[in-house]
């Protein structure tokens, strides 16, 4: 671009004669390149902006940072895995499975791949995936895990090494669904699976010291957060009471649950919104801003959608010393509802509240 303004200058009506008042270039002729270069400009621009902020496609996007890279892991085949130096510019670096995982093949009727909602989660060396194995609408549905010893895929050790299921919901047994999961530690170095979507809400439960499996000696599970379902819809039946994606970070010294209320998935009709409320205990309860239980429905707006934006939803937060970030995916009505990848600064007001700041301009 700044080659293109000189190239602009030196055109100018001025720069047509010698100083010697000798004419260089005929007038129409510097006129035409002129032009021509206006339009070349033009279309540069239009060029620069198809890469703003829109055209990073994701779905349900998990972030992670290793050394000085980021990672982004969303619903895709596989799980798609996108890279970046900076949170600016992001590149597509391949998928975690290359072929769908036998036992989700077994478990699941009609799974052929297409994996949802993961979660990435670091201990002790070892990166934990955790992701959702289900149908669009049904409860029959489970969470699996693979570990593997780093993100960057050119070093020695990059391999993912598959553990299978950790939990498993059945239609007509379970009134939760098994899809969604998030993954956190708490103050005593627990660590805890938060869960669910639609049906009776999200719930909690804790993972054994190796983190592929639920404990269960004893069993601990707790429900977090729900929303009402209209009396008569069968228990088979996803219902109206529309909460999921949950995802729980520690900060400030509370357990902040950020979860999405109404409807992904349907372009620009989605509306999608993100909701929050805190706990200064891992299990609960989790309150919003006015006191009011998630498990009542409570809730306090971290972001609506908009016109350009009409969905916002199924959030990660990703913590760094100096800056929180948001990470949701929303749909484009610029782009025909598309899903795509948005990152914003995440804010903390004086009691202790996130509000959302700039959004990034990824490309």
């Amino acid at each position: 671009m700044l080659f293109g303004r000189f190239l602009l200058d030196s055109l100018k009506p001025n720069r047509f004669y010698g100083n010697d008042g000798t004419r260089r270039l005929e007038p129409g002729s510097v006129g035409v390149l002129y032009m021509v270069l206006l339009i070349f400009l033009f279309l540069l621009q239009v060029v620069e902006l198809s890469a703003q902020t829109g055209d990073i496609r994701a779905h349900d996007p998990v972030i992670i940072k290793q050394d000085s890279a980021y990672y982004v892991f969303c619903t895709g085949r596989g799980i798609s895995i996108k890279r970046s130096p900076d949170l600016y510019h992001w590149e597509d670096i391949g998928r975690v499975f290359q072929e769908p995982p036998e036992w989700a093949v077994e478990a699941v009727e009609g799974f052929r791949g297409h994996i949802w909602a993961p979660d990435i989660f670091y201990l002790n060396g070892v990166y934990y995936l955790f992701y959702s194995i289900s149908s669009f609408g049904k409860n029959t549905s489970c969470i699996g895990v693979a570990t593997n010893k780093t993100l960057h895929p050119d070093d020695p050790d990059y391999q993912w090494i598959d553990h299978g299921k950790v939990v498993e919901s059945v239609p007509n047994r379970d009134d939760w669904n098994a899809i969604d999961p998030n993954v956190v530690r708490d103050e005593n170095g627990d660590v805890w699976m938060n869960f669910g979507s639609f049906w009776s809400g999200i719930k909690l439960v804790k993972l054994a010291p190796d983190l592929l499996k639920i404990e269960t000696d004893p069993q601990e599970w707790y429900a977090l957060a729900r929303r009402a379902r209209s009396a008569g819809i069968p228990d088979t039946q996803a219902g109206d009471g529309a909460i999921e994606a949950p995802f729980i970070i520690n900060k400030n010294g509370y357990f902040y649950l950020f979860v999405s209320f109404d409807y992904c998935c349907r372009g620009v009709k989605s509306n999608y919104k993100i909701m929050v409320g805190r706990s200064e205990s891992v299990t609960g309860p989790y309150l919003d801003r006015e006191g009011k239980s998630l498990l009542d429905g409570g809730g306090t707006l971290v972001l609506a959608g908009d016109e350009r934006w009409p969905g916002v939803g199924h959030n990660s937060v990703l913590l760094e010393e100096g800056n929180d970030w948001l990470v949701y995916h929303a749909y484009d009505a610029e782009n025909e509802g598309r899903s795509a990848l948005i990152i914003r600064e995440l804010i903390w007001d004086e009691q202790g509240w996130p509000f959302v700041g700039e959004q990034v301009d990824i490309k």
